[in-house]
């Protein structure tokens, strides 16, 4: 593969280290931002940051995988947008377990035009936890967030009527198991206590009551300062993101095509919120795997709706400094 740069472009490292840069707009769990970019001459390496996994929430690592899939994803798009096309390399070195990622291979193909409107997407993408408006979503619409999941190796099922009934008591029932133990409760009051530090939750993105949703939203311990309207989702459609492997590189895939599908459904005017807590205990992701008929393991749960058009969006959640995720060191002379 040539490293070949046209005079007319910047060099392959600044690439890489923008695109890394860029993939902090990534959503992840909590806002917990568990990852950490390495960019060598001509490669970039992800590694997942296990300080910043939940490790009550979470010992599995698997909402961790999927948080850093969705930085994948995101920072594979933002090099589309530059020209770029690598070879990726998932779970590369069983000897580095946390190796979870190796861009390398790079080519020059020219800039993505679809590449760079979902790079604009990544700045306005936020997380929407009120209740959506009573316009349903376009047929047309679920079909193009499915099929972008799809083309990362995701499958999208959509739920019907008495499903979403089904999500909803499971989601229940998980936030009625994890409500009572204290490891999760205490991991949640830090998470959304982080004022200040770039990571978490803060009050301002958070509803100051529980929304009226056909499924029930995570009670996060604490009200936020979001105004919550007084209406109800029931125009909302709900999925489960799902494959057939519950495997590390399967976790890290699922990451990368709800990167995709949220991408795709901001660029569609559609609203986008994942749920976790149902697949975070084990009885009620059994649930959803009935749901499923046994074909795979679900990885969350979605919710899509068309935005209240009379409130404007939540702020952003915070972000780390790019020095605190992103080493450039072995490139810091080929910077420009």
């Amino acid at each position: 593969m040539s490293h070949e740069t046209p005079a007319t472009d910047r060099p392959l490292t600044t690439a890489l280290a923008e695109a890394a840069g860029t993939a902090s707009h990534a959503p992840s769990v909590h806002n917990t931002q568990p990852w950490r970019w390495t960019v060598l001459p001509d490669s970039l390496e992800l590694r997942m940051a296990r300080d910043r996994q939940l490790a009550a929430t979470d010992p599995e690592g698997r909402l961790l995988a999927i948080s850093c899939g969705t930085a994948l994803h995101h920072a594979r798009v933002a090099l589309a947008a530059e020209g770029w096309t690598p070879v990726v390399e998932r779970l590369p070195d069983p000897a580095q377990p946390d190796l979870l990622a190796r861009l390398t291979g790079f080519r020059h193909t020219g800039a993505d035009p679809e590449a760079m409107h979902l790079v604009q997407c990544m700045q306005v993408r936020h997380t929407d936890r009120r209740p959506v408006s009573e316009e349903p979503v376009p047929t047309a619409a679920l079909g193009e967030i499915d099929r972008a999941a799809t083309q990362e190796g995701v499958n999208l099922q959509l739920l019907d009527d008495d499903q979403k009934l089904q999500l909803a008591t499971a989601a229940q029932h998980a936030a009625e198991v994890e409500a009572e133990d204290p490891q999760l409760r205490e991991e949640l009051a830090y998470w959304t206590s982080r004022a200040g530090t770039g990571t978490g939750l803060p009050p301002e993105v958070l509803p100051e009551q529980a929304p009226q949703t056909t499924v029930p939203a995570r009670d996060f311990g604490r009200p936020g300062s979001l105004p919550v309207s007084p209406g109800h989702d029931r125009a909302a459609a709900y999925g489960i993101l799902w494959g057939t492997e519950d495997e590390p590189d399967s976790w890290l895939r699922a990451g990368e095509g709800l990167s995709a599908a949220w991408l795709t459904a901001t660029r569609l005017g559609v609203s986008l919120v994942p749920l976790s807590g149902v697949v975070e205990v084990e009885g009620t992701r059994q649930v959803l795997r009935q749901l499923l008929s046994g074909l795979g393991f679900p990885y969350l749960a979605l919710r899509l709706g068309i935005a209240d058009p009379t409130h404007a969006g939540p702020p952003h959640t915070p972000r780390l400094d790019a020095a605190q995720t992103v080493d450039t060191s072995a490139v810091r002379d080929q910077l420009s």
